[in-house]
């Protein structure tokens, strides 16, 4: 006699469920850039122009390189306040120094001026363990203020002596303005970096668990250190785009910039809380002010009005992009 043997067949294994919330988590800056795009060419035809397009990352070039060094800051878990005043310092600075020095030698100089403000504010930061937001609120004021004695608070004009300065700021190469190319190569740079150097990845680290990365032997406070640096040099240089494009070196440069260039990192998904944010991302943020203001100039919104509708929209985006974690709560 024979014993039937009963066949269990295996379980089928469930479907993996799609889950939306992270998705968007993960794609969600870029979804909404390409909402806005779509909004702001049915609002205007003249948005998909050449030139407006042109227009729109010329402008947006300078908020553009504060925001990667802002980014680096911010993986810490720090925040950086002084970098619209360092690019008013850049600007006044080059401003001074093309009139004496060869443009790379003005210009190397003005960008390690911007170092040295980030380095003496790092060096409270990372070493006196001083709150980030204080020292930076401190240098912002400190920096704006050498930038209206260096220049006595007037517009200093580039002149002859900045030609080649000026002339970098309005001219294109490959279709594109010179101004937008130096973003586009300073946040590849930074694509790089940040995510294939140990320096990128313990930047990360130290954002996500500063206590895990200095009980493995990592030196912290180096690396909070060259955060802010990162960040002063780059404020400078930005200065001093911004100085190319207008042809005048002035202390009213960057007035207000630092709430932007934090307002797109943060609305490219970077966390203040440290450990969280991308360079892909941080562009998109860019982007995204870039052409929320671009919308509302075509629109004819007046400027004060602009200012509230900004504020409401980084708002719903950050709230937008962060909404699996505010759901988990």
């Amino acid at each position: 006699m024979t014993e039937a043997t009963a066949t269990n067949p295996e379980p089928a294994s469930p479907a993996r469920r799609f889950d939306f919330m992270k998705a968007f988590h993960t794609y969600g800056t870029f979804v909404i850039f390409l909402i806005l795009l779509v909004v702001a060419a049915a609002q205007s035809d003249a948005f998909l122009s050449e030139r407006n397009a042109m227009n729109v990352l010329r402008q947006m070039s300078g908020i553009g390189i504060m925001a990667i060094g802002m980014l680096f800051v911010i993986l810490t878990r720090g925040i950086d306040l002084s970098v619209g005043s360092i690019a008013a310092l850049g600007s006044v600075s080059s401003a001074i120094l093309l009139r004496e020095y060869p443009l790379p030698v003005g210009i190397a100089m003005v960008v390690g001026i911007g170092a040295a403000c980030g380095l003496l504010s790092g060096i409270f930061i990372a070493f006196f363990r001083l709150p980030a937001f204080v020292i930076t609120l401190a240098m912002m004021t400190a920096a704006r203020g050498f930038a209206l004695i260096l220049s006595n608070g007037q517009p200093i004009t580039l002149g002859a002596p900045g030609k080649a300065l000026s002339s970098f700021g309005t001219s294109f190469t490959f279709g594109f303005p010179n101004p937008a190319l130096l973003m586009f190569a300073l946040f590849l740079i930074a694509l790089v970096v940040l995510n294939f150097s140990r320096f990128g990845r313990l930047v990360k680290a130290i954002g996500s668990n500063e206590e895990a990365v200095r009980l493995s032997g990592i030196s912290v406070p180096w690396y909070v250190l060259s955060v802010y640096v990162i960040s002063g040099a780059l404020a400078a240089v930005a200065g001093v785009i911004i100085t190319s494009r207008s042809g005048v070196g002035s202390a009213s440069v960057g007035e207000g910039n630092e709430l932007d260039v934090i307002a797109a990192v943060v609305i490219g998904g970077a966390s203040l809380m440290g450990g969280r944010g991308g360079v892909v991302n941080t562009f998109l943020g860019v982007m995204i002010l870039g052409v929320i203001g671009n919308i509302m100039n075509l629109a004819g919104v007046p400027g004060y009005h602009q200012q509230v509708y900004l504020g409401v929209i980084i708002v719903i985006a950050v709230v937008l992009q962060n909404g699996s974690t505010l759901l988990r709560r």
